[in-house]
């Protein structure tokens, strides 16, 4: 049988909620796994919210003196992709699930002596 962990937030896609889901049954998390767990969700929510935007407006956008500048959105998705990227490397779910099912393992410090 599955362990079930909290539910996810009702603000998330579908899609994120049923990743969250996925995470919290492979994983054991602490508090602050779920906090770090939430903004990965919000940021790939973002970037398909971005994404829906280029899609239907194009890549570019024109101003006012007619000069075609990259579309807002770009920068909105690229910045998302990248938290989201961040967040799940901070969380070592970049990494197959371990068998045990444990929580994410701890990340050695960068710090000398530690």
């Amino acid at each position: 049988m599955k362990r079930r962990g909290p539910n996810p937030p009702g603000h998330l896609s579908d899609e994120a909620k049923a990743w969250w889901r996925g995470v919290v049954t492979d994983y054991e998390l602490e508090p602050h796994h779920l906090r770090l767990l939430q903004l990965a969700a919000e940021a790939w929510d973002r970037s398909q919210q971005a994404r829906a935007v280029i899609d239907k407006e194009g890549i570019t956008t024109t101003d006012d003196r007619k000069n075609v500048r990259a579309h807002p959105a770009v920068g909105i998705e690229k910045d998302a992709r990248t938290g989201f990227a961040r967040l799940v490397r901070e969380l070592d779910l970049d990494v197959d699930a371990p068998p045990s099912r444990t929580r994410p393992p701890a990340l050695r410090s960068n710090r000398r002596g530690a």
